[in-house]
């Protein structure tokens, strides 16, 4: 059955270009973000490395490990490394999972048969400190990810786990937030003292909680 959100991330062993990692040790009390490239030396792959890396400090910001995987060996990471330093002016210090097996790959469902037999699609799953997935995106091989909105979602997640609200279309951290229709009046009340203007009674938009 394939992997959903709210299931345990599978756990496994891999190698990587920091030495051999479990998975789920490696998350410790984190949020974790588990990404896949087709392939390496790659120009569109090249691109999104180089970002991750540049988003680096983001990420630990909000207590998140990035790590990446592809089907090439940890050695192919490493000297691939060196392009990707030369062209987009960072050096992936994240680890890269070698998955030569594509062991993980199929654990994830990141071989999309009727795109492509042999590669990974861009796959990303964001993964809670309970080790549960929270989000999955999947990209075509030509088009590179967006990783500022994958921090959005992050943003997201963290927020609404933290309080009874929800995030609207194309919501920015520090823009207004809705209301969980869970709630009550008078539980919103106790929870958002500042009010909230109803659009409508299951649309309640408030200022976002600090």
């Amino acid at each position: 059955m394939a992997l959903q959100i709210g299931d345990i991330a599978p756990d496994f062993e891999a190698h990587t270009t920091v030495g051999r990692i479990r998975f789920h040790e490696w998350i410790g009390p984190r949020w974790s973000v588990l990404f896949s490239h087709p392939k390496d030396f790659t120009p569109v792959c090249t691109t999104e490395l180089g970002y991750t890396e540049r988003l680096r400090p983001e990420f630990e910001k909000r207590g998140v490990r990035v790590i990446g995987l592809s089907v090439d060996s940890i050695g192919d990471h490493e000297r691939w490394a060196d392009d990707i330093q030369a062209t987009q002016g960072a050096r992936p210090m994240f680890p890269i999972i070698g998955d030569a097996d594509r062991t993980v790959a199929n654990l994830y469902g990141m071989l999309h048969p009727k795109a492509d037999t042999t590669f990974t699609v861009r796959s990303v799953f964001i993964i809670d400190p309970a080790k549960k997935v929270r989000a999955m995106i999947t990209y075509p091989a030509s088009t590179g990810r967006n990783f500022d909105e994958i921090l959005r979602v992050i943003d997201s997640l963290q927020l609404t786990d933290k309080h009874k609200v929800a995030t609207p279309v194309n919501w920015r951290p520090g823009e207004k937030v809705i209301i969980a229709p869970s709630l009550s009046n008078e539980e919103a009340r106790k929870l958002f003292p500042d009010g909230w203007e109803e659009q409508r009674p299951y649309l309640r938009v408030t200022k976002q909680p600090a």
